[in-house]
């Protein structure tokens, strides 16, 4: 599945019924990365879902300083660059400044934008000009119509490859929530809708630690509740993250999904997505009723 960016987009945006982004939320370690690549990639390749495998080389968005980040980018994109040589993976990363896009352009298939910094200009545009598909996360401050200027701004940068993708607003101080109508709202933005259906269940620094200091904690056992609700509406895409130990997990640990029961999720998605008309609109005849 791995090529140029324009075969990739076209291909993600023609999977039936879905496509997938996943993969442990950072890199702990290669030994930890390609044992993830493997079993993921495995199983997918069982269910016949198109995958993207996801991990990021520096969480520079974390509560705390004392948080775990990741190798950082040099180490994590020779990393993430011998996932794609081993396993034969297009690979999706994030960045945070518009000085790493050029080298993480190098290494990624999906370029992430990631949700505090879906309206940052520059960094938008820098990412743009790898040509390489940018994923946009919807901030969980916006409405879905900020989505629209978000990927016109990667258009008007030369690169027609981008997709948007919901993963919750904010909800009081702790809280986030999915609107299950912005999955409809996001397709006014004229590209492939993504369902993040990990960190939408996050609480942000809603976990008191020992020795005092938060950290963000999540409602893990709803994550099949937002992908049901998802792949019924018909998003292009789910992005999840997935760990072989969640309770040990550096980071994010509440919010990621087992990966002992990943095949069992996918199997009831495709279920749910074989049945749902949730892709096309509904015609709504609003001519009076005549007996």
């Amino acid at each position: 599945m791995e090529g140029p960016p324009v075969a990739l987009f076209d291909s993600l945006k023609a999977a039936k019924p879905f496509f997938l982004l996943a993969g442990p939320n950072v890199i702990e370690s290669e030994e930890h990365v390609l044992k993830m690549a493997k079993h993921i990639k495995g199983i997918t390749t069982k269910l016949g879902i198109p995958l993207v495998f996801k991990s990021s080389f520096d969480k520079a968005n974390r509560t705390s300083s004392k948080s775990f980040r990741g190798p950082g980018l040099e180490e994590g994109l020779k990393i993430l660059e011998k996932v794609k040589a081993t396993y034969d993976l297009p690979v999706v990363t994030d960045v945070h400044e518009s000085h790493q896009c050029e080298a993480v352009g190098k290494v990624a298939d999906i370029i992430q934008i990631p949700a505090f910094l879906c309206r940052q200009t520059d960094l938008l545009v820098a990412a743009a000009k790898t040509g390489k598909i940018i994923n946009i996360k919807k901030g969980q401050f916006c409405a879905p119509s900020v989505m629209v200027n978000s990927a016109e701004k990667i258009r008007l940068a030369g690169n027609p490859n981008v997709m948007v993708c919901e993963r919750g607003t904010m909800f009081g101080y702790n809280d986030l929530i999915v609107d299950p109508r912005n999955f409809e709202w996001l397709r006014e933005s004229n590209c492939p809708v993504v369902a993040d259906i990990t960190h939408a269940l996050q609480q942000p620094a809603g976990r008191k630690l020992d020795g005092g200091g938060v950290a963000s904690g999540g409602f893990r056992e709803l994550i099949p509740c937002i992908a049901r609700t998802s792949v019924a509406v018909g998003v292009d895409g789910i992005f999840m993250e997935v760990h072989d130990d969640p309770l040990n997990a550096p980071c994010d640990g509440p919010t990621q999904w087992p990966l002992r029961n990943l095949e069992e999720l996918l199997e009831e998605l495709l279920a749910i997505a074989r049945i749902t008309k949730g892709k096309k609109p509904f015609q709504i005849d609003l001519t009076p009723f005549q007996e």
